[in-house]
């Protein structure tokens, strides 16, 4: 069995919730016998920009064949501009908007949709929704597609676009049920074979140093954030409760923000920015959190969460996460806010009560064990796979390219089988 998965960008060097799934799942099934893997994706490793920076062609990483096609353009300003237009209500974008906003958004890669269109997988995997090299690779597949949607509940979720563009799937594969919940409320898409899989998380791989030494705080307690340090995560939001919190609690307790930073840095004497860490240096930190906090509003599944688990620390999430939500209820191994003051009332509880911290940190890591353990993950993964690719591409289409108005190209299956 040969598939073939679709990212707009894809490394080790990408810091990124759905391409870093995209590479666990290959690396790990590209180890099966009788699986072939390659991933498809773009010269490009800045989502901003779409820079190619790669070169063209095939390389291996970490045992995944990967064959990267330069990007059309970078992206212009053009698409904030429409971005700002659409997203004040986007379920009123006309069908021309919407496809206009995923040229925009891109990447566009002329060469990877061909390459989509004369594959010989025998399964397409398409990662995440949101972008061009998705919507693109759905319309032009001859051999059947599934979508991982990443999705949250965001403005673009709502273009006509990708209502048209969903139709033509084989299947879904959901990271939780509220992601599963969210696009069958939004697309009615129920009825397709479709699986809530999640990802499996990786053993602790510290390198037995002390966090608070490595964050340069000695002795001081440390709340912990992993992940790029971005507006849209919420960093933020999540600075400023801190200092609030700080100002009305004053204590030696520190926040530390450890990944890649793509906003301005939060600057205040008990926050910690370090950049990006190795991977001992990224365990050790997390294993020494009072608590690992995830201040995202749109996660589709949030692997921090599961590692600050598999460590039996506690996790602090946004309650308008449904995603995180759904992980800290089921598991019962953290709490959530939803203002400052539920953040105030949660941080000093959980800083306060190392018996509260011990007993959600081990709910946690029992829930992790039960449902999230690889050998398993890719056991469910290729069941489904076989499934899919069994039943057959759906009815075929013709495919027409677009050209769009200030903007690039789009892909469209018309005719035949009901689909527009």
């Amino acid at each position: 069995m040969k598939l073939a998965f679709v990212t707009p960008r894809f490394g080790t060097e990408v810091i990124g919730g759905a391409e870093t799934a995209a590479r666990m799942l290959a690396e790990r099934l590209c180890l099966r016998p009788d699986w072939e893997v390659e991933v498809l994706t773009s010269c490009a490793l800045d989502h901003l920009t779409w820079e190619n920076t790669e070169p063209a062609g095939s390389t291996v990483v970490n045992g995944v064949t990967v064959r990267r096609f330069p990007t059309a353009s970078r992206r212009t300003l053009d698409y904030f501009a429409l971005d700002g237009e659409l997203r004040v209500a986007p379920e009123i974008a006309s069908l021309a908007q919407s496809r206009r906003w995923i040229s925009l958004n891109g990447p566009m890669c002329p060469d990877l949709v061909d390459a989509v269109a004369e594959s010989d997988a025998d399964i397409i995997a398409c990662y995440p929704y949101l972008f061009a090299t998705t919507v693109d690779a759905i319309a032009v597949s001859k051999v059947p597609v599934i979508l991982h949607p990443a999705a949250h509940d965001e403005p673009a979720l709502y273009f006509s676009a990708f209502r048209r563009s969903f139709r033509d799937i084989d299947g879904l594969v959901y990271h939780t049920r509220a992601e599963r919940d969210l696009m069958e409320d939004v697309f009615k898409i129920g009825a397709r074979p479709q699986v809530v899989l999640g990802l499996g998380v990786n053993d602790p791989a510290g390198g037995g140093r002390r966090g608070s030494e490595i964050l340069g705080l000695g002795d001081r307690p440390y709340l912990c954030y992993l992940g790029r340090v971005d507006e849209h995560k919420g960093c933020g939001m999540l600075a400023d409760y801190f200092a609030r919190f700080k100002e009305r609690n004053p204590s030696d307790l520190a926040l530390a923000f450890v990944g890649p930073v793509s906003d301005a840095a939060p600057d205040h004497p008990d926050i910690v920015v370090t950049g990006t860490v190795s991977e001992a240096d990224k365990w050790d930190i997390l294993a020494g959190a009072r608590v690992m906090v995830n201040p995202s509003a749109y996660e589709s599944f949030s692997l921090v969460v599961l590692e600050a688990w598999t460590l039996g620390v506690p996790v602090l999430v946004n309650g308008a996460c449904a995603a995180t939500m759904e992980h800290c209820q089921r598991s019962g191994g953290g709490l959530w806010f939803d203002s400052f003051r539920s953040f105030e009332s949660a941080v000093g509880r959980l800083v306060g009560d190392a018996g509260l911290r011990a007993v959600l940190g081990e709910s946690g890591k029992r829930y992790t064990a039960r449902n999230y353990l690889w050998p398993s993950i890719i056991d469910q993964y290729t069941a489904f796979l076989e499934g899919v690719a069994a039943r057959g591409r759906r009815a075929p289409l013709r495919t027409t390219r677009l050209d769009l108005h200030a903007g690039g190209t789009a892909y469209v299956r018309t005719g035949g089988g009901g689909h527009g």
